[in-house]
């Protein structure tokens, strides 16, 4: 089933001219619960990994000898599903819940190295992957790479602080891969269940968007402020307590939910502009991956499809949380895509 954001509530270019000037587009990637194999886009699908190359590892020293089986993980959430889905008792039963205990304990696993797997290399877990025919937002890829791979380590014990995340990214020409890896190697335990994905499949779509209002000229950010105070202020008066009327930030800019290109959302920090590491160009969004399709304030981006309760999917399909359910930005160099990349959460 394909999926179709609705058109915006108004039109935001005859609202505020100038802005059709930064008018820009981004792929929507719609994931939804699904089988995928590793020919097709996907988050939490089967990789195409040559079963000839090393499967990426975090060999960054930090402790993961303790914490949940993937396996767990994935057991629980079914097990959940299947009971609130049941009418009219929906719920776990008392077997349910202490089967969803047991599930919920945190296990801890031998080291080779005998230290409590502080330095023994730990498998990512594959996140995603992205075909370019399927995406058209996607960055292009280095020496004509069509297939980006995304993984990262299961625990947060990276960085300065010892407490983010650590997002690995790998460019391929998929048709060299002729043996694809049969079982790819997996953590034993991992720290968060929100690194572990359910596998989805995608529905692409690509829609307008236009900069966070920070990344705006000062004039332009200026009137669209100036009109949003002044609607608060109306809203004030009439003693109505929650807006009704579409937003800048919410309604008609950047799109929630997972998508390649376009432009960043900056809900925590000051909106930046983020330049390479390797050659100090400035850097193009590459993906978001966020924790929800969309939420309150952003409902408006809801698909179509998806307005009727009966209809499958749901608010947060992957099962991926990131932060304290926020998103992820990640920045590649479109001079060099194989340069560093930069991340920011949201």
């Amino acid at each position: 089933m394909t999926r179709t954001t609705p058109p915006r509530p108004l039109d935001v270019e005859a609202l505020f001219p100038g802005l059709a000037a930064h008018r820009g587009t981004t792929t929507r990637l719609h994931p939804r619960p699904g089988s995928p194999d590793a020919s097709v886009s996907s988050v939490g699908g089967p990789i195409l990994w040559p079963a000839d190359e090393p499967w990426p590892v975090c060999t960054d020293p930090h402790p993961h000898g303790r914490g949940r089986r993937p396996a767990d993980i994935h057991r629980e959430r079914q097990l959940l599903a299947a009971a609130w889905a049941r009418k009219p008792d929906s719920g776990p039963t008392d077997e349910e819940r202490r089967l969803l205990e047991e599930l919920r304990r945190r296990h801890r696993v031998a080291a080779e190295s005998g230290e409590s797997g502080v330095t023994d290399p730990l498998p990512m877990i594959a996140l995603a992957q992205l075909y370019r025919r399927d995406v058209p937002d996607l960055l292009a890829g280095p020496e004509n790479c069509d297939l980006l791979q995304v993984f990262w380590c299961p625990f947060d014990a990276h960085g300065e602080n010892r407490t983010g995340m650590l997002l690995d990214l790998r460019w391929r020409r998929s048709r060299e891969v002729v043996r694809v890896m049969a079982r790819p190697p997996v953590p034993e335990v991992v720290g968060f269940e929100g690194y572990v994905p359910e596998p989805c499949v995608l529905h692409p779509e690509q829609v307008v968007t236009y900069p966070f209002t920070g990344l705006l000229p000062e004039e332009l950010c200026a009137r669209i402020e100036a009109r949003e105070e002044a609607l608060e202020e109306e809203a004030e008066e009439a003693g109505v307590e929650e807006w009704d009327w579409p937003t800048y930030q919410f309604d008609l800019s950047v799109p929630p939910g997972w998508r390649a290109g376009g432009y960043a959302s900056w809900n925590l920090t000051d909106a930046a502009t983020l330049h390479c590491p390797a050659c100090a160009a400035p850097m193009e969004l590459l993906l978001t991956i966020a924790s929800s399709e969309w939420d309150g304030g952003s409902v408006s981006w809801m698909p179509l499809e998806e307005r009727d309760p009966a209809v499958g999917g749901g608010c947060e399909p992957t099962e991926v949380q990131v932060g304290r359910w926020g998103k992820l930005n990640v920045f590649a160099c479109p001079a060099d895509p194989g340069h560093p990349h930069l991340t920011s959460i949201q």
